[in-house]
């Protein structure tokens, strides 16, 4: 007989048996005293039976690895629903309800007063799964060939690695909500209620890791399946998101969805990436590169503030086109100075090892233009705890509605940059109060920069979501204008971007 039974024959004993005859049935306390601890012990005889429900795990593992992160995700995706959104048949009725029901949502909110402070509703796309899950294994099926090189040289997985935003935002966004921990956004199941639409298709991977042809393929597919949307027609892709991260992927198409919001890292300016009138501020949001070197956390930081002894530090290519000519010339200015290494270098492992320790050692990193305005060594700079030297004259910033990047990287034109001397004279002028003043500065900012899994408060996911918030009211403007507008009556208005963030000479 088990420890339940025995606690409740002893109990029933005392009380129900009228032959049942002691002293203790003459003492009210005694018997009080003897219910409750029968009481308790069938409290904790029970509580100690399993639970029928799992208690959330109040300190779950935090992944900052992609690879990590990734093989877990797709190990715990093996009962997933296999349903997708896909349309069979074009049918404009369905828009026609659809823009109904999205009316009546948003006349609901209106009233009641339910936008105030309200997350961004978002409905994910379920798509088939060549477009999504198949990426994803196709990445972790062959990322260990390192012999796969882009054409100068860098190593491919490691590439899709500093872009793989497609990733960390979606797989916050169809974690179960009771694990998310970022509340500026919540996952919709209703179209009519979302704000904004995730299209999630991994356009770096297939770019890189499909063949040209099949790829193209690929792209034109996705372009199909998502314009095929009733949500798409309705607003003409306006509110939908498209994250093309790297600066050749859906390149063949991208012209079919100029309307969407696409998650960049830049806005190239020069004309070689983006076509003119397919990216702006105003539509669009730049996200950082995911870094490629670790963290170096506060011990790092604390033990190696002292071992801080180059004054200025870059390892990478220094042959790029465009903006990134920069390079050649910055080389050539500072590559003999005293306290400053200046290092021909690639994106390999021994690589990833060497800037690790070069940037650690350095109080500022030089983060000049590349191929493209911005570098992920801006990102690498910050959580080494190094001050960037950003010498690129049309860089635009990840969330810099909200961050104040004055704080913690100096700015400097690329004229005064390439004078002789002046850029040493200039860092050399900055008092000690201000270096260590950033340096604490970089230590709090570097989680704006962490992708993770789950993804974390004011992690880089919660800030996109949280700049997202701001471009919701013009998007329903254009939305709405676009449906009432004849068309080729005349132009659709259009919000140009504001001038680009142009570095003007500072002054020693």
């Amino acid at each position: 007989m088990g420890k339940t039974a025995t606690a409740r024959q002893y109990c029933s004993s005392s009380s129900m048996n009228p032959n049942f005859k002691t002293p203790l049935t003459r003492s009210p306390l005694l018997l009080f005293i003897i219910s409750v601890s029968c009481l308790i012990l069938l409290f904790y005889t029970f509580a100690s039976s399993p639970p029928n429900q799992l208690i959330p795990n109040p300190n779950p593992i935090i992944h900052y690895s992609f690879i990590n992160s990734l093989q877990q995700f797709l190990e715990n995706t093996g009962s997933r629903n296999i349903h997708d959104d896909t349309v069979a048949v074009e049918d404009q009725e369905k828009v026609r309800k659809l823009d109904d029901l999205v009316w009546r949502t948003e006349s609901a909110r209106l009233y009641e007063q339910v936008f105030v402070n309200s997350p961004v509703r978002v409905y994910v796309y379920e798509m088939p799964d060549k477009f999504t899950y198949d990426m994803l294994w196709l990445f972790q099926n062959t990322y260990r060939e390192t012999l796969n090189l882009t054409s100068n040289g860098s190593p491919v997985h490691r590439l899709i690695q500093q872009h793989s935003v497609d990733y960390w935002l979606w797989a916050d966004l169809i974690a179960p909500e009771s694990e998310r921990l970022v509340k500026s956004v919540v996952r919709v199941h209703r179209q009519e209620e979302a704000d904004l639409f995730y299209v999630p298709f991994f356009t770096t991977i297939s770019f890189f890791l499909l063949e040209k042809q099949q790829c193209k393929a690929l792209y034109r597919e996705a372009l199909k399946w998502v314009t095929d949307q009733p949500a798409w027609k309705r607003s003409e892709g306006r509110d939908h998101i498209f994250p093309i991260h790297h600066p050749w992927s859906f390149k063949t198409v991208r012209k079919f969805v100029k309307n969407a919001i696409w998650l960049l890292p830049d806005m190239d300016s020069t004309g070689n990436w983006y076509k003119p009138g397919q990216v702006s501020l105003e539509k669009d949001l730049i996200l950082p590169y995911v870094p490629n070197l670790d963290l170096c956390d506060t011990k790092c930081l604390s033990e190696s503030a002292s071992k801080r002894t180059t004054l200025l530090y870059f390892r990478g290519r220094l042959k790029r086109n465009a903006g990134g000519k920069i390079r050649s010339k910055l080389g050539a200015e500072l590559g003999n100075a005293d306290d400053v290494i200046i290092e021909e270098g690639s994106a390999g492992e021994a690589g990833k090892i060497a800037a690790q320790t070069g940037m650690r050692k350095s109080v500022f990193c030089l983060s000049p233009a590349g191929d493209t305005p911005s570098s992920a060594r801006l990102f690498d700079a910050i959580v080494s705890g190094c001050i960037p030297v950003i010498v690129s004259d049309e860089l635009e910033l990840p969330f810099e509605g909200i961050l104040d990047y004055r704080k913690i990287a100096l700015f400097v034109s690329s004229s005064d940059a390439v004078q002789p001397g002046w850029l040493l004279t200039y860092l050399r002028s900055i008092k000690p109060t201000q270096i260590r003043e950033m340096q604490d500065n970089l230590a709090k900012y570097v989680r704006y920069f962490l992708y993770s899994h789950p993804a974390q408060p004011l992690g880089p996911e919660d800030l996109v979501w949280r700049m997202m918030a701001g471009k919701l009211i013009n998007i329903k403007l254009h939305t709405r204008r676009s449906q009432r507008v004849v068309k080729e009556s005349r132009s659709i208005c259009l919000c140009d971007c504001r001038r680009p963030n142009t570095t003007f000479p500072v002054n020693p």
